[in-house]
């Protein structure tokens, strides 16, 4: 493991507990993520029912995305965080892996669910991330991912918010729907759909973007 890896990895760890009393139940108060999360499960469930979370901190989706029919697995680098997920929503089965070592077989999945979790990934992540996502989805599943938009300059924490107060930090990349769709085609897959909500005060615009697993030539 490189050692920006680890630093995330033991990052999270730390913030395990923070997204268990922060992050429960936000879900409910987003409209525009759960439409999406609710488009992704209706055209995925034409493919099967088997899905991943990849990148599931806490596990929170796991259960809304059983409640529209599909069967999902999390999966995450944190190890206290799928303890977190196994505690906060059992009934799941959950994993510790790094994104680009998926622990699927080949084309097993109907669809993956990236919510956020993309935002880490440094410049020489990045194909063997999107490459793995296109490994274990079967041809005419899909990918769903939700991010920051960006010019993919590496960000590190800034001095007073929590991150710094509970004495972490780690790297992340913001990226634009541009280079976003540029890896999705790269590594297989057509987009289907994109959209984003405004920038909000220091946050920027958020983006959305399905994706379908292209399907044999």
């Amino acid at each position: 493991m490189d050692a920006g890896t680890e630093e995330l990895r033991d990052a999270h760890d730390v913030l395990s507990e923070w997204y268990a009393k922060n992050l429960t139940g936000l879900l409910e108060s987003m409209p525009v993520e759960r439409a999406m999360l609710d488009l992704f499960a209706e055209v995925t469930a034409a493919v099967g029912p088997e899905v991943a979370d990849v990148g599931c901190g806490t596990g929170r989706l796991l259960p809304y995305l059983a409640s529209r029919g599909l069967s999902p697995r999390g999966v995450d680098l944190s190890p206290k965080m799928v303890e977190v997920a196994r505690r906060d929503n059992p009934g799941f089965a959950y994993e510790v892996a790094d994104v680009r070592a998926l622990p699927f077989a080949d084309a097993s999945l109907a669809g993956v669910v990236c919510w956020y979790s993309l935002i880490f990934l440094a410049p020489d992540a990045r194909t063997p991330a999107f490459t793995e996502l296109a490994r274990v989805v079967r041809p005419g599943g899909y990918l769903i991912a939700a991010f920051k938009h960006g010019d993919g300059t590496r960000r590190r924490n800034l001095p007073g918010g929590r991150v710094a107060e509970l004495g972490i930090d780690f790297d992340r990349y913001w990226l634009s729907p541009r280079e976003m769709e540029d890896l999705l085609t790269a590594a297989g897959y057509t987009l289907v759909f994109q959209g984003s909500t405004p920038a909000e005060g220091s946050e920027p615009p958020y983006g959305y973007m399905l994706a379908r697993r292209n399907l044999p030539a």
